[in-house]
């Protein structure tokens, strides 16, 4: 008899209280604002029929940030000029999608632990996404 892995957790909202130490936590103190406005602009160009703005949901997974995803809408097409990928996606998938080209062009211009790491991070978790096939495909 063989012992089954445990499926992995999901990545889980950041609540309320905690909304304030994410993004320093995700890119660091000097980075956080120029991480979330490249997280935005990313899923602008990604994603420009469907996104136009809106709340956005922080992620972390096992205690340590992850990933901005948009609550405007369930799903988006990502159809932008910056990936050959054409397909829609859930808004989490969407928000991976888009903080990873964030932490990628951002580490070509800034030398940061925060970057590597959560880059690294995200990369990890999205690998057991159930939409990791659109994901990897988005950013390749």
């Amino acid at each position: 008899m063989s012992i089954s892995e445990p499926a992995p957790q999901a990545a889980t909202v950041v609540p309320d209280e905690r909304r304030l130490e994410f993004l320093p936590a995700l890119f660091g103190r000097s980075l956080l604002l120029i991480g979330e406005n490249a997280v935005y602009s990313f899923m602008e160009r990604l994603s420009p029929l469907d996104y136009g703005g809106g709340f956005w949901a922080f992620y972390e997974h096992e205690g340590n940030p992850l990933f901005l995803a948009p609550r405007s809408k369930s799903r988006f097409r990502i159809i932008g000029e910056i990936t050959g990928f054409q397909g829609e996606v859930s808004a989490d998938a969407a928000g991976i999608i888009a903080t990873l080209f964030a932490f990628s062009h951002l580490s070509f211009q800034y030398q940061s632990e925060h970057l590597s790491k959560g880059y690294g991070r995200l990369y990890a978790y999205s690998a057991d996404h159930p939409e990791a096939a659109e994901i990897f495909q988005a950013i390749d």
